[in-house]
């Protein structure tokens, strides 16, 4: 037995609480970025954990730019920085959403260059296939469709229903505060998202929260798409980002 290499792959394998700074990028379209620095809280060859503002969704790739040590890399062992590219494994949203340290997020380090499916399209799911060769994960496209055989009817993501729920949409920044809300109601509804008609002022990419008195929930979510309809009533298409909606009983 390699005992040396056993070691070398034990200390590679192990999550260190190294506070070391990182530059987080997330694509959310073709033409819509953010970035931000934060602390990692650990980290190792294969992954890592931090803090961020904003929430990102389990599935969404992000790139991260770390000045971490070469032995706990898998290439560009002579560069200062370390470009890297994760898989969102989780993102917990505490009291206060959007505030400083209230995102905890943790990443599985997939390589130096996201699939091409990705590039095709950067609001794409992916999930984890496998460890390539015992180093860093693959990943493969989340299914469009995913068994939900095991969940009610009521809850399966992809169920669309057309009829008018009353919310509130808050456009929030990044300290989590209330730039601007109305009151509206849904064109229609779904686990993971919501069309509904409105008037605010906002940009795809920009999170908003979206919240019901009717069913007690409040959701930071994303806008991915605006539209005016055949009716000349402007619409927000609406990715929940850190819960579903509870669809149960609507119908």
């Amino acid at each position: 037995m390699d005992i040396l290499a056993n070691e070398k792959d034990s200390r590679r394998l192990s999550r260190f609480s190294l506070a070391l700074p990182v530059r987080v990028e997330s694509r959310v379209s073709e033409s819509v970025s953010w970035n931000e620095i934060t602390r990692l809280t650990d980290v190792s060859a294969f992954g890592a954990g931090f803090n961020l503002h904003r929430p990102v969704k389990r599935g969404r790739l992000l790139q991260m730019t770390i000045p971490l040590p070469r032995q706990m890399r898998c290439y560009d062992f002579t560069e200062p920085q370390y470009r890297i590219w994760g898989l969102v494994r989780s993102c917990v949203t505490k009291e206060n959403p959007l505030n400083e340290g209230h995102h905890s997020v943790g990443v599985a380090f997939i390589g130096k260059r996201p699939p091409q499916s990705f590039q095709d399209d950067p609001a794409k799911l992916f999930e984890i296939s496998h460890q390539e060769g015992g180093r860093l994960w693959n990943v493969v496209d989340a299914p469009a469709r995913p068994d939900e055989s095991n969940l009610p009817k009521e809850l399966r993501r992809h169920s669309r229903f057309p009829i008018p729920t009353n919310v509130v949409v808050e456009m929030i920044d990044v300290e989590g505060n209330i730039t601007s809300s109305e009151p509206t109601v849904t064109e229609n509804l779904s686990l993971s998202g919501t069309a509904v008609f409105s008037t605010l002022d906002v940009d795809v990419g920009e999170f908003v929260r979206v919240k019901s008195d009717q069913y007690n929930v409040s959701i930071i979510s994303i806008v991915r798409g605006r539209r005016i309809g055949q009716d000349g009533i402007p619409r927000l298409h609406i990715e929940f980002v850190d819960r579903f909606f509870p669809l149960e009983g609507i119908g």
